[in-house]
């Protein structure tokens, strides 16, 4: 049939499995920074724009009009659920606004001030296409949520005979410092094959 085809490029073009959660990422290098912890159920992530239409209760300009459009900002959203905890300072990120005990590292003491140390940028990595070894030549969808907080705050959710679950859902944040810099940004590599000159070179 004419119209029941898919791109020939398909395979090389498909995002798969999970992806991982880490504190940062060079996409120059493909090299991840400290995992925040094993997930299920995989990892959701919306870049919420808020827009205004400057040109709405303007005589003589229809509605929707794309020239009077403008995104006062964006709320990026990453979420999913955690099935581990790796250290004090994940369970502190979890809770958002909080103070790891100096005297006693296993302390995490819920605040009320948020502090600029509770604000931390999150990366989600996921291979994309069939080619996705090696740190140089994988392919990948980054995607980086700057100045997250997790506003959900600690949760745990255990079962019988299972594992526990801590859900979590971490909103980007604009700074005073640079106030036109979106939350959030994307990276897309294509992966490459991997030659024996790559694999001699590491």
């Amino acid at each position: 049939m004419q119209f029941e085809q898919v791109p020939s490029d398909l395979l090389e073009t498909l995002q798969l499995n999970a992806g991982v959660l880490t504190t940062g990422f060079t996409p120059a290098t493909g090299v991840i920074g400290t995992i925040l912890g094993a997930t299920t159920g995989g990892i959701t992530f919306n870049a919420n724009p808020n827009y205004v239409d400057f040109g709405e209760d303007v005589d003589n300009v229809p509605a929707n009009t794309w020239q009077m459009k403008r995104v006062t900002h964006y709320d990026p959203v990453i979420s999913g659920t955690f099935v581990s905890l790796s250290s004090s300072a994940r369970v502190k990120q979890l809770v958002g606004a909080a103070t790891i005990d100096t005297l006693d590292s296993t302390h995490i003491i819920p605040d009320h001030a948020l502090k600029e140390t509770d604000f931390a940028d999150v990366w989600w990595i996921g291979d994309y296409s069939d080619k996705n070894k090696g740190a140089a030549t994988a392919g990948y969808v980054a995607i980086h949520v700057k100045n997250a907080l997790n506003t959900i705050g600690f949760q745990i959710t255990s079962t019988k005979d299972g594992k526990g679950q801590f859900p979590f859902e971490y909103h980007g944040h604009y700074d005073y410092e640079d106030i036109e810099d979106a939350p959030f940004e994307v990276y897309l590599k294509a992966g490459t094959a991997i030659t024996q000159a790559t694999l001699e070179a590491t």
